[in-house]
């Protein structure tokens, strides 16, 4: 919520999913309109006291796999065939590679 900051920074920051994060911006949003309404109309002290309240929650660290299998990409054309090997870690530089081959 403050000035400058991405959502979807913040979601990936936290391994969160950026559409959760902007429907509980949302949530949150609109229970705080929703508090300061019905503080405003009501005639009760009790009323007022409610808010909403922010919950920190401490999250893992991501678990990376230990080992992720290489990229095999088999082309064919009549009888010959090539078979390329990519390493995973450079799965978009082998997407990138891919489209300027298909050119």
């Amino acid at each position: 919520m403050q000035p400058g900051m991405s959502m979807a920074a913040v979601a990936m920051a936290h391994g969160v999913n950026a559409n959760l994060l902007r429907r509980w911006v949302r949530d949150a949003e609109m229970n705080s309109a929703t508090t300061v309404v019905s503080a405003t109309t009501a005639e009760t002290p009790k009323a007022q006291e409610a808010k909403t309240v922010f919950v920190p929650v401490s999250l893992p660290p991501p678990v990376r796999p230990a080992h992720v299998p290489d990229v095999r990409i088999e082309l064919r054309r009549g009888p010959i065939v090539v078979t390329v090997t990519w390493p995973a870690s450079a799965a978009s530089e082998c997407a990138a590679w891919m489209r300027e081959l298909l050119r």
